[in-house]
């Protein structure tokens, strides 16, 4: 297998309806997810992937259930309770994307610790999408683009793609898996998928793992990536 993209980002999409298949409760997939996540995890560090995202809870997401909502909190506090220790014997840095302001404090004070602890490692970037949503964050890029205008720091005449790439400052993606064979982005990334392979697999995300990534890959390194050009 030649050299793996850059930035690989996860759709993590089928945990509920792993549950209920089984007659379980949606948390149960949620779970099972989590190790699903362990597996990537490794296997994209082993190969030499240089950042994977992964979309943990989008901005709708809040709409859930209450309950269903703070088993998801409670969940991701253990997983960064339970993953610290990989994480950081692993070299990985963990970043996010998204409004985490509105996580609970249980969640947002062992994040922030963990992400200062791990900012020095340069193994890879394990970056979760939190209370994330595409478009939500493009506004907020135009939001400060505008005010950079208003305070004439800024020349309307000079707002090109790069000004608005520079103020988003997440690079752009190489390839986008999503579970579940759902066929859409979700509103995940929207900037940065310009140019994205996308890769759609069959499974449930807890169905995916180390064998299902390289299957991927290996789609992924199969296509042509010409950018708007000729071959």
């Amino acid at each position: 297998m030649g050299s793996p993209p850059r930035h690989i980002a996860i759709i993590m999409d089928g945990n509920g309806r792993w549950a209920e298949r089984r007659g379980l409760p949606r948390i149960e997939g949620h779970r099972q997810g989590a190790e699903s996540v362990r597996q990537v995890t490794r296997a994209a560090r082993a190969i030499g992937v240089g950042r994977l995202t992964l979309y943990a809870f989008s901005e709708q997401n809040w709409g859930r259930p209450l309950a269903e909502v703070a088993a998801l909190m409670q969940l991701l506090r253990d997983y960064l309770t339970d993953e610290r220790a990989e994480i950081m014997d692993n070299n990985i840095r963990l970043t996010t994307l998204g409004n985490t302001e509105r996580l609970p404090e249980y969640v947002k004070g062992p994040l922030d610790k963990l992400m200062t602890d791990s900012s020095e490692n340069d193994g890879m970037e394990l970056c979760l999408a939190l209370s994330y949503g595409g478009r939500e964050e493009i506004t907020a890029a135009v939001q400060r683009i505008a005010e950079r205008v208003a305070s004439g720091d800024l020349d309307p005449s000079a707002i090109n793609p790069s000004v608005l790439q520079d103020t988003i400052a997440v690079e752009d993606v190489d390839l986008i898996i999503r579970t579940s064979g759902e066929q859409r982005l979700s509103n995940f990334l929207l900037w940065q998928s310009a140019y994205a392979e996308l890769y759609f697999a069959d499974c449930l995300w807890p169905e995916f793992g180390k064998a299902e990534l390289l299957e991927a890959l290996s789609a992924f390194q199969r296509r042509a990536r010409r950018f708007g050009l000729v071959a």
